[in-house]
This record gives structure tokens, C-alpha cells and sequence, in this order.
């Protein structure tokens, strides 16, 4: 379990072109997908799990589940008294699935538990899902984080930086 300071995690109220996570958070989920990745790929299988804060205002990843293909069902970490974001990788790669960003379910489902999400991709992005503004939004690109040794670039087409919940329907949809 990664614990940091929930100061150092504290979300600003920054402009939406700015990233309102800390370096610090943004570093904590990265080290806690890139082992998750590999194994994500290897079981073609999401793999997700919750984040929180302890009672001492610490950040807390809970351990991660293993779920479906394409489904995951998270589990709180131990010790946290309150839940802030819900994490899930997006499993292998797949030529029949458009895995390379959150789908609407990702987002609609953050947003009603009233949490924020991150979500990796087989290509190795990181997004960010604000459960409040109902916006994902893509902290880095291919490769910041491991990638699916099968990983087709360019199969999903050009991959926004940012959508809105409406924009995120519109693409499932189109």
C-alpha cells in the first residue's frame, strides 16, 4: 500500500487545461499501474481497485482485483476513511476494442459513486476522470506507462487530450 501525504495530493481548483492532481499523486498511480500492467496484459483481464485517504490525511491505494475482459469490480483499500478516486487497466490489446481511452461507463460510473477515476490503456496512457466536472483528461501519452507488448498504434484513430461526458458519448457513438 503507497501512502502519501494528502497534502501533497490536495486537488486545486485550476483553470481545465491544467492538471489539478500534484506530481506527487500522478507519481504514486503511476508506480502502482506499472507492475499491474504487465500482469493486466499477460491475463488479457482489467484489473482495478480504489484510492483513498486514511485518517491521517495520507493517501491509500487499495490492493487491486482481478475482474473480466472488459469489467472490474474494485475494492476499498484498508484503513481509509474516505474514497477519492476509483483506478482500472483496460486489459490487453484487442483489435475489436476501442481501449485506448475511458469509456462512457468509466466516467458515468465515477461520477455517480462522486469519486474521480484513472484509467490506463494497453498503449500505455494515463487518464485522469474528474467524477464532479464529468471530464477525462490525459495526463500523459503512448508509452508513459508500460505498454502491451501487441499494442497497434494507431488502430483507435487520433486519441484526444481531453473529452467532456457529452464528447465521450458522441465518439462511442460515431
Amino acid at each position: 500500500m503507497t501512502r502519501i501525504p494528502f497534502a501533497a495530493i490536495a486537488l486545486a481548483i485550476l483553470p481545465m487545461t491544467a492538471p489539478a492532481q500534484s506530481a506527487d499523486e500522478i507519481a504514486a498511480v503511476k508506480h502502482m499501474f506499472a507492475p499491474l500492467l504487465v500482469q493486466s496484459y499477460q491475463a488479457h483481464r482489467e484489473y482495478c481497485g480504489m484510492i483513498g485517504v486514511d485518517e491521517n490525511d495520507r493517501m491509500v491505494i487499495g490492493k487491486a482485483r482481478r475482474g473480466d475482459t472488459d469489467s472490474c469490480l474494485p475494492r476499498d483499500p484498508k484503513g481509509a476513511v474516505e474514497i477519492t478516486a476509483s483506478y482500472h487497466t483496460h486489459g490487453g490489446f484487442d483489435y475489436d476494442a476501442d481501449a485506448e481511452m475511458p469509456s462512457v461507463d468509466d466516467l458515468q460510473s465515477d461520477m455517480d459513486e462522486g469519486v474521480d477515476g484513472w484509467v490506463a490503456t494497453p498503449g500505455g496512457r494515463l487518464w485522469f476522470l474528474d467524477g464532479q466536472a464529468g471530464v477525462i483528461r490525459q495526463i500523459c501519452g503512448l508509452g508513459c506507462l508500460p505498454q502491451d507488448p501487441d499494442f497497434v498504434e494507431g488502430v483507435s484513430g487520433p486519441i484526444p487530450q481531453r473529452m467532456t461526458l457529452d464528447e465521450l458519448i458522441r465518439w462511442f457513438e460515431g
